[in-house]
């Protein structure tokens, strides 16, 4: 039997990298599987490929910023699957890089917190009551190695964000834990990615700091742990904020 047979997934941000590697695991693992992201193109290519694996998509174009669309999508999911299992809340945006506090601009502070935070926090506040019709779920918020220590440099909003959505899936695991819903977070170093590849001839100082295996994870690593994490296999783990970065290093500082 696969993990994730029967079940019903939400995958944000899953017409590329992290997400749609995730998408394609579900899909693996026995799950029918909604891509909810804002390009339609890349999003209906990786339904094909949950098609080709011989599983059940849906595409839903959402953009995770606006309540109403996230309130759309679980609709939409509940609409075609009748229910609602697991979700991967993925979605987000960098953000200013290699900028000081005092320098982020106003506009590009309140787009990363749209993005990466509240979006986690609208996403939750729709699935949550979704699953807890039938009683019980598993929700997995993507963080960031950057919600767990600070950054090297100039990444304040994009740390502030995550350090905020490793606290909100604390608070929402302590708020559900006992209505059989769990809440986890991954927080993943720098891993293979849309948002990372392109600079990965830049990152190996960094990365040498960051990691004891001192190489870049792999997005199929990430997928399969955010695939356990949604499965009954990990049914006693809720409230963590899991570290996917290769192990400590005494390098960084």
């Amino acid at each position: 039997m696969k993990m994730l047979d029967g079940k019903v997934a939400i995958v944000t941000g899953g017409s590329s990298g992290l997400g749609a590697a995730t998408v394609l695991e579900f899909a693996r693992q026995g799950a029918r599987v909604v891509v909810a992201a804002r390009r339609k193109d890349r999003s209906e290519e990786v339904v094909a490929q949950i098609a080709a694996l011989g599983g059940e998509g849906l595409f839903v174009q959402t953009d995770v910023t606006k309540p109403t669309e996230v309130e759309a999508m679980v609709a939409a999911t509940l609409a075609k699957f009748g229910r609602l299992d697991c979700a991967f809340n993925n979605a987000g945006i960098t953000g200013p890089t290699r900028r000081p506090v005092a320098e982020i601009k106003e506009d590009a502070w309140d787009a990363v917190m749209n993005s990466n935070l509240k979006s986690v926090w609208l996403c939750m506040k729709y699935e949550i009551p979704a699953m807890l019709e039938h009683g019980k779920g598993a929700i997995v918020n993507n963080a960031s190695v950057y919600g767990l220590i600070p950054s090297d440099f100039g990444h304040a909003s994009y740390c502030a964000s995550k350090f905020g959505v490793v606290g909100l899936t604390k608070s929402a695991a302590v708020d559900y834990g006992l209505k059989g819903i769990r809440v986890n977070a991954i927080c993943p170093g720098y891993a293979h990615s849309e948002m990372v590849d392109p600079y990965v001839d830049k990152l190996a100082p960094i990365i040498e700091r960051h990691s004891a295996m001192n190489r870049l994870g792999e997005a199929q690593e990430i997928a399969d742990t955010v695939a356990w994490l949604c499965s009954d296999r990990a049914g006693f783990v809720n409230g963590t904020a899991l570290p996917l970065n290769g192990g400590d290093t005494t390098k960084l500082y």
